[in-house]
């Protein structure tokens, strides 16, 4: 196949009897009418990715949308093979073996040859996102479609309903998104050795990195100021409320109706307005420097920016750096699947469900996040140098047959402060929520275990419940056990189902609390909260929570 006339052939009929390409063309348009309206990201100004940093998910209401041409094109395995090589041939041999043979033995041969196969045709894809890919290529990177007759009619119009475009403005991409934010420079490569690059680009490198963490310091000044404002017009708020209390007087009738001296509770409150003055003088004064250091930061950034762009910074990533982005991928579809799972790469009907709220699409996994939040609120919440910011995680959609979601790192290393991480949601798992929290989770670990540092056996989160894990004299995966247990924590204990041991209970209350309206509820569901809650209140008290 590839750049040979094998590529404009019709594929050799005995094959495409065995592998169901159907011959009618009435379910068939014509192949232009595949590639109008291409995808478009949703991109909102307010952090260096172009995603903006919201206070929580929106609501999402519409999961799917008209079905697309896609996938009833009869020509779109051959246009997924065309023009990359001989990994081209070798793909369409091994897949006809593999789907002709019946001998156990040999069909684990083929498959595990195919497997690999698949990996280098799909970096070979990868390499060239930065040009316009044709859909079917776009559609093997996003869900593993390498020949679409291969999944049923019905699991062919479900994937062509999945919305293509992202217009919810949250960091969440599927493969061929992701790869073409990397290539755009938008997002940096999850890995990079710099060990491997010329001079040239070891520079660009370094004037991309004072870039991402002059962007992150602007992130963090406009947080601030934003903080400061609100403080500002809170409290403005409260000193007109208790303004309007001290104007109102009692009358002395007995003496013409002069007004009476303030009473107790005014006076109280000219003493609370004393020190909302210096609060208010205080927050000024911070706000002021706030905004002289969000101009210093602009003007530094202009000149970063013209900086990265002479020495190369800001220009398209080459297509090694965009095969090796795809190869990463594939560590967290590793990952994801684990070592006794499914690693087929290509997606197949058997293992395909068919419903729509069965598959990571963008707007399942958001809603899915939305319900995790609610019940651990501090979950995407970061704090760094006294600024707290809600900070969601780049998301990418694997076409992965995986069990679980894995966070490949909690947040950027030269961005503490804003940075996303990234986590990987596979598309395909048994059960989706299961999937999803098992990433959150992941995520609040290694959050908590970098935030520790050299003490995560000691301090905090991770620390309290190594130590449990510990004293319990437990085996295996200290990691693998949290991460089990905060599965019933936000989906059984914030129902009041008591399935977890008591002392990690009291960690989880303590360094995952829920939001205040569910603790109220949980304490008349059981003796045990009612604890808790009552601990919470002493700690309150002697101000040591």
């Amino acid at each position: 196949m590839s750049d040979s006339k094998k590529d404009s052939d019709e594929l050799d009929p005995e094959i495409a009897d065995l592998i169901g390409v159907d011959d009618d063309d009435s379910d068939n348009p014509d192949f232009f009418d595949l590639f109008t309206d291409e995808a478009k990201d949703t991109e909102e100004i307010s952090h260096g990715d172009g995603i903006a940093i919201k206070p929580k998910f929106a609501e999402i209401t519409k999961f799917e949308e008209d079905p697309k041409p896609y996938f009833t094109d009869k020509d779109y395995y051959k246009i997924v093979l065309s023009g990359e090589g001989e990994i081209s041939q070798k793909i369409h041999v091994l897949l006809s073996n593999f789907l002709k043979t019946e001998e156990p033995k040999d069909k684990l041969l083929h498959r595990e040859r195919l497997i690999v196969a698949y990996w280098q045709l799909g970096a070979s894809i990868a390499g060239k996102i930065s040009r316009t890919l044709p859909v079917p290529k776009k559609m093997l990177l996003r869900f593993g479609v390498l020949l679409q007759t291969l999944i049923s009619k019905e699991q062919r119009l479900l994937l062509s309903k999945v919305i293509e475009n992202n217009d919810t403005g949250e960091p969440i991409f599927y493969i061929d998104e992701w790869l073409s934010k990397i290539s755009s420079g938008d997002i940096n490569p999850s890995i990079v050795d710099e060990t491997k690059k010329g001079k040239g680009k070891k520079q660009a490198r370094k004037a991309n990195i004072a870039l991402d963490r002059e962007r992150a310091h602007k992130e963090s000044v406009f947080t601030l100021m934003k903080q400061k404002a609100l403080q500002i017009t809170d409290m403005e708020a409260l000193l007109m409320e208790k303004a309007a209390v001290i104007k109102k007087h009692e009358l002395i009738t007995r003496y013409g109706n002069l007004i009476a001296p303030y009473s107790s509770e005014q006076r109280t409150f000219l003493s609370e307005i004393q020190e909302f003055s210096k609060r208010l003088l205080q927050s000024d004064k911070e706000l002021s420097l706030a905004i002289d250091n969000m101009d210093n930061s602009t003007e530094k950034l202009k000149e970063l920016e013209e900086k990265a762009k002479e020495e190369g910074g800001e220009e398209a990533v080459d297509s090694q750096v965009l095969i090796e982005e795809f190869m990463t991928l594939r560590q967290m579809i590793k990952m994801t699947v684990g070592k006794k799972g499914n690693h087929f790469p290509i997606l197949m009907q058997q293992y395909m469900r068919t419903s729509m709220i069965d598959i990571a699409t963008r707007e399942n996994v958001i809603t899915t996040m939305a319900e995790v939040e609610k019940v651990d609120p501090g979950l995407f919440q970061r704090t760094f140098k006294r600024q707290t910011n809600r900070i969601v995680p780049y998301t990418i959609l694997l076409p992965s047959y995986g069990e679980v979601g894995v966070c490949w790192e909690p947040y950027e290393k030269f961005n503490r402060a804003t940075g996303r991480g990234r986590i990987g949601i596979p598309m395909f798992s048994k059960d989706l929520k299961t999937a999803i929290i098992y990433a959150m989770a992941d995520l609040r670990w290694q959050t908590a275990k970098e935030t520790a540092s050299y003490y995560w056996m000691e301090e905090g989160l991770t620390g309290r419940y190594y130590q449990w894990f510990t004293d319990q004299k437990m085996r295996g995966d200290v990691k693998e056990s949290f991460m089990q247990n905060y599965y019933l924590w936000v989906t059984k204990e914030a129902d009041g189902m008591q399935k977890l041991e008591r002392d990690v209970r009291g960690v989880f209350w303590r360094n995952i609390p829920f939001p205040q309206d569910l603790k109220d509820k949980l304490r008349n569901r059981g003796f045990v909260y009612n604890e808790l809650y009552k601990k919470d209140m002493n700690r309150a008290m002697s101000d040591g929570y």
